[in-house]
């Protein structure tokens, strides 16, 4: 793991990273129906907005020579890997696998390549509208004409296809056996459990492989996009909170707002916790869809509060040897986040957290031994849980 001279926050990822690892999932009840549309209606269906990419997707990544390769593929009849779309609502669809594929079609019917330092706005615009409207497409800046291109690599003039340099306009014969060649799509919708949507974000960390996977956290960020989520990125600003993690900057991989999000979960209760952080995260995240203005602030009053009884702790006090990585412990943190949150509302008075009563409970073996494989369990989750409230109860009654 790089130094601090990088954006990522100085914390033990690796316990992090078991746990989604070693953890349970959920049972799904699932309806797919596999559906085989042309390209014509594909594009069409884009066009319309009722299919989307949702924003935890990656940008459009593919260069032209691989979109060629596709568009080529198509033609000839040559089969392509089937998509997965996910049904949100009736008739609205996200892109679960295969968007690059689904783009490149639609590029090509279009006759319009996205250039490559404009995709991340164009991904943006895509997510909000779906579709390009044709102002956008015909916009030089941010598109160049599509034709295919198929020479050998490092021979640019050499054909390898009677199709290189053409467009759709100019494919002759073959522009109507691409229009009709079908594209299998899976279709896929949640039945049970009744939680919105907590299937797609396994599927879509299964079926996506290629690349730089997105973490569950940087799926949650689309997924259950919400006011709650929006205040989680002021919560991760808090100064006190930064000096705990040994970084002033914000992860670009949004790990320590995972950090903050499992504590507040955590806080909230762990009934109905089975095992898999990950999903009992997703159902928090999903009931905070609907939360007030004043939950949102009572959350963000008792993350402040605790973040100032802090003060007299730096980055040290929340590391653990009990694993691989001495860095910051998100275990222990909210462990202790949670603990000292539930004496509060018995009552008790805590006016601070001291260094040597964290150093307390790294040095119980009860704790530890917690923390090592199978930290998930929910045996081993309500053992750290109740052992950070034993020890802290005695200190803070000292």
């Amino acid at each position: 793991m790089q130094e601090a001279e990088t954006d990522l926050v100085k914390v033990n990822i690796e316990e992090l990273d078991a746990e989604d690892a070693s953890g349970s999932v959920d049972e799904y009840s699932i309806v797919s129906s596999p559906n085989d549309f042309n390209t014509r209606t594909m594009t069409s269906f884009i066009e319309e907005g009722a299919v989307r990419i949702p924003r935890f997707q990656r940008n459009y990544v593919w260069d032209r020579r691989r979109a060629s390769k596709l568009i080529e593929s198509l033609i000839l009849g040559l089969p392509i890997p089937q998509v997965f779309l996910y049904e949100q609502d009736s008739n609205e669809f996200l892109i679960i696998d295969g968007q690059q594929r689904l783009l490149t079609v639609f590029f090509f019917m279009k006759e319009r390549f996205p250039r490559k330092d404009k995709r991340s706005i164009l991904r943006e615009l895509f997510s909000e509208r779906g579709g390009f409207s044709d102002d956008l497409l015909a916009d030089d800046d941010f598109f160049e004409p599509f034709k295919l291109f198929l020479a050998k690599p490092g021979q640019q003039n050499e054909k390898t296809s009677k199709f290189h340099g053409l467009t759709y306009a100019t494919l002759g014969d073959h522009k109507r056996q691409f229009d009709l060649r079908t594209i299998r799509n899976v279709i896929v919708k949640q039945v049970s459990p009744e939680d919105g949507h907590s299937s797609m974000f396994e599927m879509f960390n299964r079926l996506n492989t290629g690349g730089v996977n997105l973490n569950p956290q940087e799926i949650r960020a689309s997924l259950y996009h919400s006011r709650f989520f929006e205040e989680l990125y002021t919560l991760n600003e808090e100064p006190q909170w930064r000096t705990l993690l040994g970084a002033q900057t914000p992860d670009s991989r949004m790990k320590d707002i995972e950090m903050v999000l499992r504590s507040l979960a955590l806080r909230e209760g762990v009934e109905g916790y089975a095992g898999s952080m990950n999903s009992f995260v997703n159902r928090f995240c999903e009931r905070a869809k609907n939360f007030g203005q004043e939950t949102i602030e009572r959350i963000r009053s008792e993350w402040r509060w605790f973040a100032r009884l802090n003060e007299s702790c730096d980055e040290a006090t929340y590391r653990t040897g009990a694993t691989k990585s001495a860095r910051f412990s998100p275990l222990l943190f909210e462990a202790v986040y949670v603990a000292v949150m539930q004496l509060k509302e018995e009552g008790r008075v805590v006016s601070e957290i001291r260094p040597e009563w964290v150093e307390h409970i790294t040095r119980s073996g009860e704790f530890t031994g917690s923390m090592h494989e199978g930290s998930t369990k929910t045996s081993n989750m309500l053992k750290r849980l109740s052992e950070a409230r034993r020890i802290l109860s005695s200190l803070v009654d000292g």
